[in-house]
């Protein structure tokens, strides 16, 4: 008898409707495989992707121009920007040297969750020098903020930033106040505003 009642008192199984089925397929299609005319030429970096890129023109001096990318967890990461004046000296750029003024930034070692050791520089701070064949250039923190690393890999490899300075040739990492953010922000170019600029990004 209780199998009989507990037989009785199940629901029916739902009927499967074609179409439903083809409803559900579409769907699935349409997020599985998209129109190939919605995607891109190309697809988009691992900087496009991660990264709200801002750019700054002339910072301090003409031709110095600069990238600041920032992650939505609030790190920046500082580099030079293609139009910079250095890449376009005859040879590139052949040596880069963190020591600057009263620091050696290549010596710092920060640790911990609490970044104990990060340098807390200004936007206008001295982070590095790159030197070409014929001239040095400073190159500015374009940041307030601390600094958590910098890419000592250009100290024994300066052609990064002649072959890849948006990617493997990075300068430093910094990670700003988001008070401090919001006030320099706006002062920064957006990527299509810099590549009408300069006509390259």
């Amino acid at each position: 008898m209780a199998e009989e009642s507990a037989t009785l008192d199940a629901p029916p199984p739902l009927e499967r409707s074609p179409q439903r089925e083809s409803a559900v397929d579409e769907e699935t299609r349409a997020l599985v495989v998209p129109d190939a005319g919605d995607l891109p030429p190309f697809p988009p970096s691992a900087v496009e992707a991660n990264f709200a890129r801002y750019f700054v023109a002339d910072f301090l001096n003409p031709g110095h121009d600069q990238y600041v990318y920032r992650h939505p967890n609030g790190l920046c990461v500082v580099g030079l920007a293609s139009a910079h004046i250095a890449l376009k000296e005859k040879g590139g750029i052949t040596a880069v040297d963190f020591n600057v003024g009263k620091s050696d930034r290549s010596e710092m070692k920060v640790t911990g969750k609490r970044k104990r050791n990060a340098q807390h520089l200004q936007e206008n701070s001295a982070l590095c020098k790159v030197c070409t064949s014929s001239n040095s250039f400073v190159v500015r923190c374009c940041v307030k903020g601390s600094l958590l690393e910098i890419n000592d890999r250009l100290i024994k490899q300066p052609d990064l930033l002649n072959t890849s300075a948006d990617r493997e040739g990075y300068i430093a990492i910094f990670m700003p106040k988001p008070a401090d953010w919001l006030k320099i922000k706006d002062k920064f170019l957006s990527y299509d505003d810099y590549k009408n600029l300069r006509g390259t990004c």
